[in-house]
């Protein structure tokens, strides 16, 4: 970073700000682990896992628990936060001691010593900080030792991470490593059953994506036997590539959906707006985030429904429906934002290149853009549920994790987590060079100087790793080097099956890689090839060159393709391309560019006033995602705490006799009746199913209430009110009598409800659920400004126009 970085990092340290956590005190006890590396080398595997053993007695863990009880809840029950903590503070000895048995397990595992600086780590994350380590610091193995750390505790630990890969990848890889610790260990994906979850949140710990966490949380959430709780009450949570799940993943709300019937047909809208013409029928925004018609493209589309007036009292349903397939029309792209794959609509995830696995549009949009592409509509359904990450990350009383890109977001990691952050140095000092950005006019010249440079470099045998941010560039770019004669391996979300392979022989002598976003890929690129047979070859030619196209919408996305090359004090090189026309750029700028006066003849710009004006540009992006992170927090706050007491409530029930005292309660004479018409355990058993039901049919029509009053509350910004503060209030109005009503229709479905010697008849007594559930996250802001596509239209229609002032 240099002298002027350093001396800025001291500051921030002295001020307190995010990000400047040191491990004080933590390195003498690194120096004293390193005493016992001798004595324990010479242990046997079984006398290894006797002294891990002893460990876990000394600080309290015991031996862990059936996990039957993790099942029912565990010691801690099933509501809310951990009302204790298991064992004691660690000690400096007991800290020594760990330290000292994981880097002997993982040597004997893994055939890798840990640094000292990955021991810093694990010290840190057992402090409940998110650390920043550089890619190939051997974050894996650190998180692997603090969470065997927290289970030698008696903790319960999820191990969170970005996606399947690299779930069941790291609970394999570093499988050996806690057995050697004592430590019992699981993975769950997507393809786990119900029986497969609950036996591995039974382990001491569980490697698993927070979507599947979130899921599965969601999911326990509605479960009516005790029996069929999949998750033990939340405990320890390690963060693997913190940044992304707790800040990108943060902005989706994860949605617990039921089938429902079919709603209204957008084929119609879709096909109405096919044929409109841009500048003529509607406009599109610069930032091409909003788009609206036109007076000539509003009279179009009332022509071609056969309506008089599209605004018109009634038309609501079909105004949305035309807005959103104009949006889906003219502002999504395919290849970029989503894809055409085995007859349906696959979301890119933008920040990792990939598919967006259970991941849709809000169920208007999505079925837009299949209308747009003539595909049939997928399942309809209603929200039964939903949960935003920091809500779920909230309920683990300790929380720690790490990145290669932690420090850029600090403040946020405070602000939404209470999380403080800090750095490690790299185990060896980075020598990679990051050069200046070169900047072109426009997409085409940026182009010719890619395929040059590459020409270039690739001539002299030197790997490069080329970065683009979505599918279309990817396939294009690979495109344009095939037809120039260079071969090359494109990595992106059509096919990324074959990353871990393909990611592994990036570094090899003449490898040529064009890849989408780099995060979460998991894999570290060694030069010379996975064998590293070339190694010194490529050393001498100078490692590898990581090259950017375009800047994405944010730095750390930047820093974690820089952070490809470099690895392990190895040599590199990164540079990124871009143009003016780049739409990273264009959509974040409302000032035309400043003229360049230094433009050399392959089209690069130097000028200082247009490099400064590109920066500004992903500062303005960055602050959007930010705005977006904070307004969804704030937004469901109040649904947090609303949901709270509705689970609170709902525990009582499903655990314990509240429904037989609340039912009983509220209509005595019915349940005296049905007392002597049936035995009491069969009617309390059918109290509890009526209430369970009333709880989370009031729960979901609350959400579709608070959904609606969402999508129009930014209206109240024209009338100088607060949208925040307005849903807030009326969310709470609506929410007010919810509980009392839910008890009391529960009450006076005694009255109707089919309760027999045999039990309750659910279908008599008209108790159905979704005969189908599905679970995706959803975006959470597809029109939330007052530049959205709704509500310009709306307002250009319905307000007068102001007066002139003088």
């Amino acid at each position: 970073m240099g002298s002027s970085g350093a001396l800025t990092r001291s500051v921030r340290r002295f001020l307190g700000k995010p990000g400047t956590v040191t491990p004080t005190g933590l390195r003498p006890l690194v120096r004293r682990a390193a005493d016992r590396e001798a004595a324990l080398r010479n242990l046997s595997d079984a006398e290894l896992r006797a002294a891990a053993h002893t460990l876990r007695v000394r600080v309290g863990g015991a031996e862990p628990e059936p996990e039957a009880a993790a099942r029912s809840g565990g010691r801690f029950g099933r509501a809310g936060r951990a009302s204790g903590i298991p064992g004691t503070p660690w000690d400096d000895d007991a800290m020594v001691e760990l330290c000292a048995l994981g880097r002997e397990a993982g040597r004997r595992a893994l055939g890798e010593r840990a640094y000292d600086v990955q021991l810093l780590g694990v010290l840190s994350l057992l402090r409940g900080t998110v650390v920043e380590m550089a890619t190939g610091e051997g974050k894996t193995l650190v998180g692997a030792l603090a969470a065997a750390g927290f289970a030698l505790q008696g903790r319960r630990v999820h191990v969170l991470s970005v996606n399947d890969y690299l779930a069941r990848r790291d609970a394999e890889w570093m499988g050996p490593v806690y057995d050697l610790l004592g430590v019992r260990v699981a993975h769950v994906t997507q393809e786990s059953t119900p029986a497969q979850r609950r036996a591995a949140y039974g382990r001491d710990v569980v490697h698993v994506p927070v979507t599947e966490v979130g899921f599965d949380t969601l999911r326990d959430r509605l479960r009516t036997d005790v029996a069929e709780l999949v998750l033990p009450a939340p405990d320890v949570a390690i963060v693997d590539e913190a940044d992304a799940v707790l800040i990108d993943e943060a902005r989706i709300p994860l949605v617990l959906a039921g089938g429902t019937a079919a709603g209204s047909d957008e084929a119609e809208a879709a096909r109405v707006v096919a044929d409109l013409v841009e500048g003529r029928h509607y406009e599109a925004a610069s930032d091409a985030m909003t788009v609206q018609l036109t007076d000539t493209g509003v009279a179009e589309v009332e022509r071609a429904l056969g309506v008089d007036n599209l605004y018109a009292r009634g038309m609501d349903t079909r105004l949305s429906q035309v807005n959103v397939a104009l949006y889906a029309r003219a502002l999504l792209r395919r290849d970029v934002d989503y894809l055409v794959r085995e007859g349906g609509i696959k979301l890119v995830d933008a920040n990792r290149g990939r598919v967006a696995q259970r991941q849709r549009w809000p169920d208007g949009l999505h079925a837009a853009v299949e209308a747009k592409e003539g595909l049939t509509a997928g399942p309809r359904g209603e929200v039964l549920d939903q949960l935003i990450v920091q809500d779920l990350i909230g309920s683990y009383p300790t929380v720690a994790g790490m990145t290669g890109t932690a420090v850029i977001v600090a403040e946020q990691l405070r602000e939404f987590y209470r999380l403080e952050t800090g750095d490690l140095p790299p185990n060896l000092p980075c020598v990679r060079v990051d050069e200046p950005d070169r900047l072109y006019h426009d997409e085409e010249s940026r182009d010719a100087a890619l395929i040059a440079l590459v020409e270039r470099t690739h001539a002299t045998g030197r790997p490069i790793l080329i970065g683009t941010r979505d599918v279309a560039a990817s396939e294009r770019i690979g495109a344009a080097l095939r037809e120039a004669g260079l071969r090359c391996v494109v990595l992106n979300a059509r096919d990324d099956s074959r990353e871990a392979a393909i990611i592994a022989e990036a570094g090899a002598i003449g490898a040529i890689t064009v890849s989408t976003q780099m995060a979460g890929r998991g894999t570290d690129i060694r030069l010379g090839g996975a064998d590293e047979a070339d190694h010194e070859r490529v050393v001498e030619l100078g490692g590898l060159l990581v090259v950017g196209v375009g800047r994405h919408h944010t730095r750390r996305l930047d820093d974690q393709l820089r952070g490809r090359a470099g690895r392990q004090g190895d040599p590199g090189t990164s540079v990124f391309l871009t143009s003016l026309d780049d739409e990273s750029i264009t959509r974040h700028t409302t000032e035309p560019p400043p003229r360049a006066a230094r433009v050399e003849s392959d089209g690069r710009i130097l000028d200082a006033a247009v490099r400064r004006y590109v920066e500004q540009a992903q500062r303005i992006a960055e602050g959007a995602l930010f705005d977006t992170h904070r307004t969804t927090w704030m937004y469901n706050q109040q649904l947090h705490l609303q949901r709270r007491e509705v689970l609170s409530l709902r525990h009582d029930v499903l655990h314990d006799d509240a429904a037989t005292v609340i039912l009983a309660d509220l209509n005595p004479d019915r349940w005296a009746e049905l007392q002597e018409e049936v035995d009491d355990s069969i009617l309390a058993e059918a109290a509890r199913q009526l209430l369970l039901h009333a709880l989370d049919r009031a729960w979901t029509d609350h959400l579709a209430r608070t959904a609606d009053l969402r999508e129009g509350i930014h209206l109240r910004a024209l009338a100088r009110q607060n949208p925040i503060d307005a849903f807030h209030a009326e969310t709470q109005r609506a929410f007010a009598p919810l509980l009392q009503r839910a008890q009391r229709t529960a009450a006076e479905s005694l009255d109707t409800a089919k309760i027999t010697k045999s039990g309750l008849d659910r279908e008599a007594s008209n108790l159905t659920r979704p005969s189908t559930t599905w679970t995706y996250m959803v975006d959470d802001q597809p029109f939330q400004s007052l530049r959205d596509p709704f509500l310009t239209t709306i307002t250009r229609k319905l307000l007068p126009t102001p007066p002139e002032t003088a």
